[in-house]
């Protein structure tokens, strides 16, 4: 009998046996994590549109609030619904998509994503469309135009062009205040394109939500907010109206209330804006 093959035939065995045991833990170590992750939404209540992940819809770009820095969509909306995806063990992930199908709630019957963000404001006409979440923040309607254009009011604008964004609030307002101003409302599909034709001259000046046209202005210095609309706006995150929908915005408002009695809501506040927000 020869031995020594033997022992080397056994020990090739035991090699590939352990090999085998190694992938086989490691693959009930990875389908343990996914599973926590689900089961951590389903004792929720809630059944995800794609398995381990909280996605989440929005139209960018709408800086601070969410765009693209790099290949990753960050913002303040981002770390705010972060707080759901962590809490739940999920990882987010963004799709971008037009505001209409996120407002309308088309979005989450199409099953295209769990929660909608993008700095929303919460209407009678979303409620109706949608699950929306508890206030939060805060935000008003201003103008924005060049520094040296002598704008300074709505009526200042007669003859000219304003930009708006299509399917906003912004736009909702210069609409209806145009035939008492004499102005001409031009809808822009997105917040760059408004900005950059308000630098361009294509347009004389911008009208939407506070939080963005600061922020433009910030890093534009041949720009100015020249006014300010107290139109009492306060945003909220998107669901699906059944379904999960209701258990993901109940999920939200739990957190938002930690996070404002625990400062988390100002770190993140601070970091985005600068400030921490007013009392």
């Amino acid at each position: 009998m020869n031995i020594v093959p033997t022992l080397r035939k056994r020990r090739v065995q035991a090699i590939a046996s352990v090999a085998v045991l190694a992938l086989a833990l490691a693959a009930c170590g990875s389908d343990s994590d996914s599973g926590g992750s689900e089961d951590k939404a389903k004792a929720a209540g809630i059944t995800l549109v794609k398995p381990g992940k909280l996605t989440v819809c929005t139209h960018l770009p709408y800086k601070p609030f969410q765009y693209k820095d790099g290949t990753k969509v960050v913002g303040f909306d981002v770390d705010l619904l972060d707080l759901v995806a962590q809490d739940l063990g999920l990882e987010q992930d963004t799709v971008n998509i037009e505001w209409s199908q996120v407002t309308s709630g088309a979005a989450f019957q199409a099953k295209k994503c769990d929660m909608g963000m993008g700095a929303m404001t919460i209407t009678p006409e979303r409620q109706a469309a949608i699950s929306i979440t508890d206030p939060y923040m805060d935000a008003t309607q201003v103008l924005m135009a060049k520094k040296d254009s002598g704008i300074k009011s709505l009526a200042d604008l007669r003859g000219k062009k304003l930009g708006a964004q299509a399917d906003t609030t912004g736009k909702k307002y210069a609409d209806e205040n145009a035939k008492a101003n004499g102005y001409t409302v031009i809808p822009f599909n997105d917040l760059a394109l408004q900005t950059n034709n308000v630098k361009s001259g294509r347009v004389d000046a911008a009208i939407n939500d506070n939080g963005v046209l600061y922020d433009f202005v910030k890093e534009n210095s041949d720009m100015a907010v020249v006014a300010e609309f107290n139109t009492g706006e306060q945003y909220g995150f998107g669901a699906l109206k059944d379904g999960s929908g209701p258990k993901l915005v109940e999920k939200f408002n739990e957190l938002l209330t930690k996070a404002k009695s625990d400062g988390k809501y100002n770190e993140i506040y601070k970091k985005w804006f600068g400030v921490e927000p007013k009392k």
